[in-house]
């Protein structure tokens, strides 16, 4: 009798038995968070057209989910490279109007169409006063530009944008700012949505955004699945019946992901244009990478985490593929409670070390009637100096 080979995964694709039976698989997009909808959207804006390409995205989300925006730019405590050096109190109230000003007539073109903003302003460490803002102000989507004020370059992410992904712990929108379209804020309609799906719960939690925004835009939600081909690890080719159980695993899990992506179209309701692509490949990213360029893609949207649940990292192999390598905007979802959230050891370094300046990092102002959280600028002084 043949054994299955020990380097042979059990399971590749997780069977719809797993959440009903066999035969009446009733696919639960909204595992255990409620449906993900968006309803208070952040936008960090440095003043830079490479920054607000955020824009148009920001009228299609907020139409779509009836969103409020929270615009957020950040005055940062350093500038033109000197580090340490005390900001000139005239200079730094300059800046501050103009900040002020920006913010103000941003939020007064997005309420030109029907889409409330409300500006902040934040003084620290762009990142830190994001995140920090992003928490206080419970925002559960970050709309985020690849790139900003410092320019475009050969990264496929600025180190602001990277920080804030990795941290932020809720849901954000990454827009490539080297691939920007139209200057107008209300003329963005997405045609095709790519969702990727491996069969687990977790990569369900992004079917109920994607869903919503196809039904919006009448756009063509493509659901795709990979069936991953078994490693097995030889010096030698494999023998017949080897090979035999290596196919035989993969038709059985070809064949569970077929009746998933059919009971996932049939259960998704009226109004959803609907496609499935299934494959059977050794690179899961690759593939999807290249479906994304052959179908013409123009938004992908995933969850952080997928089958393997793997929680120690904000997000698993497939989600930072497509932070790190993608070119299309991306939705991801985060799938892991806000108290779950886990300090790195740096984290936890720069906590103990520094507390004060992490806490400065969290003090914005409202432009908009709101309480002021910042105190006045030599206030700002005595504390770094």
């Amino acid at each position: 009798m043949i054994s299955l080979p020990a380097a042979i995964p059990v399971r590749q694709t997780r069977r719809p038995l797993e959440m009903a039976s066999r035969a009446h698989c009733v696919p639960s997009y909204f595992p255990e968070r409620s449906p993900v909808m968006f309803k208070h959207i952040l936008i960090p804006l440095d003043g830079s057209p490479l920054a607000e390409c955020v824009l148009p995205h920001a009228v299609a989300f907020a139409r779509t989910f009836g969103a409020t925006c929270t615009l957020v730019h950040v005055l940062e405590i350093t500038s033109n490279g000197e580090q340490g050096r005390c900001p000139d109190p005239l200079e730094w109230q300059m800046r501050r109007q103009e900040a002020k000003r920006y913010l103000e007539q941003v939020a007064r073109r997005l309420d030109a169409l029907q889409v409330q903003a409300v500006p902040l302003l934040c003084e620290g460490r762009a990142a830190n006063c994001i995140l920090d803002c992003a928490h206080r102000e419970e925002a559960d989507l970050i709309l985020l530009s690849s790139h900003g004020y410092s320019g475009l370059s050969g990264w496929n992410l600025s180190s602001v944008a990277q920080k804030v992904i990795v941290r932020a712990n809720t849901g954000v929108m990454l827009i490539r700012a080297y691939r920007t379209g139209s200057a107008e804020l209300d003329t963005l309609a997405y045609r095709k949505i790519l969702a990727p799906l491996d069969g687990s719960r977790r990569a369900e939690c992004a079917l109920a955004p994607a869903s919503s925004l196809a039904r919006h835009f009448q756009a063509e939600l493509l659901l795709a699945h990979v069936v991953r081909k078994p490693e097995v690890p030889r010096r030698t080719p494999l023998s017949p019946e080897e090979q035999e159980l290596v196919d035989r695993l993969v038709a059985l899990n070809r064949q569970a992901a077929q009746e998933y992506l059919e009971s996932l179209r049939s259960h998704m309701g009226a109004g959803t244009k609907i496609q499935t692509r299934l494959a059977v490949a050794s690179g899961v990213a690759t593939y999807l990478h290249e479906l994304v360029e052959s179908e013409q893609v123009d938004l992908v949207v995933m969850c952080a985490h997928g089958y393997s649940g793997e929680t120690r990292w904000p997000f698993g192999s497939i989600a930072a593929s497509f932070i790190l390598h993608g070119t299309t905007p991306l939705l991801f979802v985060q799938d892991l409670p806000r108290d779950q959230e886990i300090l790195t050891q740096a984290e936890q370094a720069a906590v103990e070390q520094a507390p004060a300046d992490r806490s400065f990092g969290a003090q914005g102002e409202r432009q908009a009637g709101g309480p002021a959280l910042a105190g006045d600028i030599l206030q700002h002084l005595e504390v770094l100096s």
